[in-house]
């Protein structure tokens, strides 16, 4: 969800690592040339999700590399299976009032620009849930952490998912 710390524990977890970085928003973003606010207002909430899943279609499934998602990924169902071939599906997670906060410490949230974005970020999580749940293979609550600690929680649970991937078990 927006406001999970995503793009900055990506960074994080790109830096540790080594690993390439692929960022669906930036690479988004710079397909058009624009902010993704400018994209919505321009085009369409719709453009923006296609072109997400274009992005995704892209990306080498042969690769090990870090992959950030928008927090809107999961709303196409093509979306979650392109996810899965890509790799182990990780949830930063948080509680709905650190997201917020966290979401609101900049103006360009397209979908927080209306009259009570307060109620529409918390009916947008709540929808979401459901969706973030059956995505995930690992979890990783960001509410009390630095970016780093969640990267170094991320990895933690990464190998112990990998060394358990045998079964279908997931590491909450």
């Amino acid at each position: 969800m927006t406001g999970a710390g995503k793009s900055s524990v990506g960074h994080c977890l790109c830096r540790q690592t080594g690993l390439t970085l692929f960022d669906t928003d930036e690479i988004v973003k710079s397909k058009f040339g624009m902010s993704i606010s400018k994209i919505f207002s321009t085009y369409s909430e719709h453009d923006f999700r296609k072109a997400e899943t274009d992005v995704l279609r892209k990306i080498p499934s042969d690769k090990c590399a870090i992959i950030v998602t928008g927090g809107g990924i999961v709303l196409r169902n093509e979306n979650l299976d392109l996810l899965k071939r890509l790799g182990a599906v990780v949830w930063l997670q948080a509680d709905e009032g650190t997201l917020f906060k966290r979401a609101s410490r900049t103006a360009d949230r397209p979908l927080l620009q209306c009259k009570n974005p307060r109620d529409s970020f918390s009916q947008m999580l709540q929808a979401r849930l459901p969706l973030y749940a059956k995505a995930a293979d690992i979890r990783v609550d960001t509410s009390a952490l630095t970016d780093d600690e969640v990267a170094v929680a991320v990895l933690s649970k990464f190998k112990r998912y990998c060394r358990n991937s045998t079964s279908p078990q997931r590491d909450d």
